[in-house]
């Protein structure tokens, strides 16, 4: 018979420091439901713009912030590598590809149409990605996120030029500015799928755990280790494809919140899910804010705040582990 695989110990799913998480994630959204220029509390007009706009945005910021950050964790671990995200190996890239692949070609289109054509544009390019650094000799761990960023640049300009030749850039610009500010009910139902991945990714944590270990061991303990990762590459597309279209690009948001976590509380996928998913939604949550109050009553976009953000991270987490060797 074959061995299952081999289940690390771990520390207790639930603590009294998660609920602090949960109580303080939730304080932050009763803030965001009340931030903006429309007084909500103003009559009956107050409560139909709740209704039509607070309440879907700040849905749409649990839902983007935390599986967003969830894809991140999870690609770290089947890559074995520290620098990865859907940002920095390409796979949103792929995903507005796809997007405007199904524009061009089907203008009448609906979300859901759309929407499946960024998961698969976005699942053909995580692939390749993985392909990519099965071929290339990795002398360092900086040279994975260099190819994923260099692959990355090189579908944003077949992407670019496409949208100029079909006179679509300026979709192109709303699609990827990564802003909530258009997120109204009735566009944006469709993100509770990557709720559904988010369960399914706590069911199968265990796997992703050990497939992060590496191929021979996860062979040794009975895994097989291919068939975890094209299911943790389908996820992946899942989550980025249907975030890029409902909200747009979350720049290294999948980079910061799982280093952060794994720094605190070490690489069990299961137990550090729901702190990697409170965590992405208080950041997503709390650029959102700034964004809404830096030059009010406009906006800027979420997007321009966390990359800000993460590319002060990466740069840290550059030199931490030059520091570390």
């Amino acid at each position: 018979m074959t061995p299952g695989p081999a289940r690390a110990p771990s520390r207790p799913l639930l603590d009294p420091k998660l609920l602090v998480g949960v109580l303080a994630v939730g304080a932050l959204l009763v803030v965001s439901l009340f931030t903006g220029v429309f007084d909500v509390l103003d009559g009956d007009a107050g409560r139909e713009m709740f209704a039509i706009t607070r309440v879907p945005r700040t849905i749409a910021l649990v839902l983007a912030g935390a599986a967003m950050a969830m894809s991140g964790l999870v690609m770290q671990l089947l890559t074995q590598n520290r620098f990865v995200e859907p940002t920095t190996t390409g796979t949103t890239e792929w995903a507005g590809l796809g997007l405007l692949a199904v524009t061009v070609l089907a203008p009448q289109a609906g979300l859901v149409t759309r929407m499946a054509g960024a998961v698969l544009a976005a699942f053909a390019g995580t692939m390749v990605f993985f392909l990519l650094l099965r071929r290339v000799s990795l002398s360092s761990s900086l040279v994975v996120p260099v190819v994923g960023i260099m692959l990355g640049a090189v579908v944003g300009a077949v992407t670019t030029y496409l949208a100029l030749a079909t006179d679509t850039l300026q979709s192109l610009g709303v699609w990827f500015a990564g802003s909530f500010t258009s997120v109204l009910r009735g566009q944006y139902e469709v993100l509770w799928v990557v709720a559904a991945v988010a369960v399914a990714v706590f069911v199968v944590a265990d796997r992703f755990t050990v497939a992060g270990l590496g191929r021979d061991v996860a062979t040794n303990v009975g895994l097989d280790h291919e068939r975890v990762v094209l299911l943790g590459t389908a996820m992946i597309a899942i989550t980025t494809g249907v975030v890029t279209v409902v909200v747009g690009n979350l720049p290294f948001l999948g980079l910061i919140v799982p280093n952060v976590v794994s720094m605190v509380r070490g690489d069990d996928l299961r137990t550090n899910l729901p702190w990697v998913c409170l965590l992405g939604i208080a950041t997503v949550t709390v650029c959102d804010l700034l964004g809404r109050t830096v030059i009010r009553p406009f906006e800027v976009p979420a997007s321009l705040i966390l990359g800000v953000l993460g590319a002060v991270v990466f740069t840290a987490l550059l030199l931490r582990s030059r520091r570390h060797g």
